[in-house]
Formats: C-alpha cells, structure tokens, sequence
C-alpha cells in the first residue's frame, strides 16, 4: 500500500496521520455531544480532549521508543518522526488518562463519570486510527495464503494490500478494528440503560479491548517485547482484571446509587 494519500507542494500528507486526524475529530465530536446531557461546559471538554490527546499522542511514542530503545538510540533523529508509525496505544491510554484525572481535579469534574463519556468515542476513534496501519503496511500478524484470507471472509482489497513483497500476511488491525466497532455499539447500548451505574463503561471498554486484544496480539508479528513475552498482552490482562474488578465493586452497592444517566453526576461531589 502507498502511505502517502497526496502531496501538495512538496508536502507529503501521510493515511496514518490523515486517519488518526479523523478519528480524534469523530471522537471529539461524540464526546461534546454526550457531555451536553451533564450541562457539562463545552470549554471545560475541548480543552480536556485536547490535553488528553495531545499527552497521549506523546505518551503512545514515548512507551513506544522505550521498548523499542535498542534501535532509537542509533537513530536519534527518527524519534520524533510520528508520521511514520511508531504509536503504542497502552502509552497513549496511560499518559492521556493521567491528563484527564489532572485536568478532572481541577475543574472538580467527576473522573470517572468522564471516563464513562470518553469511552464510546475512544474505543471508535482506536479502531479508525487502525486503518493508518493498513496503509503503512504494519501491525500485521503471521504469513498466511490468499485462499485462507478469502476463507475468513477477509475484504478483497485488503488482501491485495496485506499481499506484501509477494507475501500475504494475516491482517490484525482489520480485526482489531472490527473489534472496537462492535465495542463501540455495546458501549452505545449500555449507557442507555436506565440503571447502568458509574464506572460500568470504562469498566466494561477496559474488559472489551483488553480481551479482545491478547488474543489479536498473539498473532502479530511486531509486538513489543519484555523479555520472552509480549507487552501488550502483559498490560491487556492487568486492565482487564482492573476493569471486572471494579465493575463487581461498583455493582455490588445499591441498585439505585451513582447512576450514569444522572444529569448531576457530571461534577465532583
């Protein structure tokens, strides 16, 4: 595949970035929309995405570099070339939900009730910035047939773009993708219950990527690597267990307590 989507004056505009674009506006804009039901300020959540993205995009190349520090640090100059690919998407999550609870205290915003916004749009904008992948010919897993891809119902043009140096390879960020879309309708649906309290999207996203990303990361070739194991997965079971730990903790209070749909639980009490 061609990474390059258009040159304008020299000016190359990579699918990676173009794509990660539109999944931080798509993102943006189903957060606003669902903080408007909480009377949440619309000032107060731009700017909030905004640190958060910008502190997670950092964090996703930092976590990314430093298990990966063997080679950047013979190539000083290709850390800060982004565009190329290189984002760890546990990096971003960290350093971005560190500058969520950061700016959430000090705007005496409810943090968890915000995680709960965010989710949806965060787990849509993940699986959109998956297709940056596609066209930079990355995060791909094993070598596999063209016969076995069309058994697995695989798109015919992404076969053709997994088909690399007369090789084709299992294409991991399209299921990952498909993955976060479904994740994405759940999360939809479940915070249309009446009764869904807070902390069960944020909860439910981390159980839902995680487990769908061990077994995904198992099949990749590219994986960073502590030790003999894979540090996806390694970070995938520890959010995990995070998320079904606190969504048996916070359903284990009463039915009627700190519910999500309550339009005054989008402060701090």
């Amino acid at each position: 595949m061609n990474p390059i989507m258009i040159t304008i004056f020299g000016l190359e505009i990579k699918w990676y970035s173009f794509l990660i674009l539109i999944g931080i506006l798509i993102g943006i804009f189903l957060i606003e929309r669902e903080a408007q039901k909480f009377n949440l300020d619309k000032n107060d959540i731009f700017n909030m995405c905004f640190y958060g993205i910008v502190t997670g995009i950092l964090g996703a190349r930092i976590y990314y570099v430093l298990f990966n520090i063997h080679y950047y640090r013979y190539n000083i100059i290709e850390i800060f070339e982004i565009w190329n690919g290189g984002l760890a998407i546990h990096g971003g999550l960290i350093f971005g939900a560190i500058a969520i609870i950061l700016y959430c205290q000090k705007k005496h915003l409810n943090f968890i009730h915000i995680f709960d916004i965010l989710a949806p749009a965060l787990i849509l904008a993940q699986g959109i910035g998956r297709w940056g992948n596609f066209f930079n010919s990355e995060a791909h897993g094993f070598a596999t047939t063209y016969a076995y891809l069309k058994n697995l119902h695989v798109p015919e043009f992404i076969i053709k773009g997994m088909h690399i140096n007369g090789i084709y390879y299992l294409p991991t960020f399209y299921f990952e993708f498909l993955w976060c879309l479904l994740g994405f309708l759940i999360l939809l649906i479940i915070r249309r219950f009446k009764y869904v309290k807070i902390g069960t999207m944020t909860s439910v996203y981390l159980m839902w990527y995680s487990f769908g990303r061990f077994f995904i990361e198992s099949w990749r070739t590219d994986s960073l690597m502590l030790g003999g194991f894979k540090v996806a997965q390694i970070v995938s079971v520890s959010l995990f267990i995070v998320g079904l730990t606190y969504l048996i903790y916070i359903y284990s209070k009463g039915k009627y307590n700190n519910l999500y749909n309550d339009i005054n639980k989008g402060r701090a009490l």
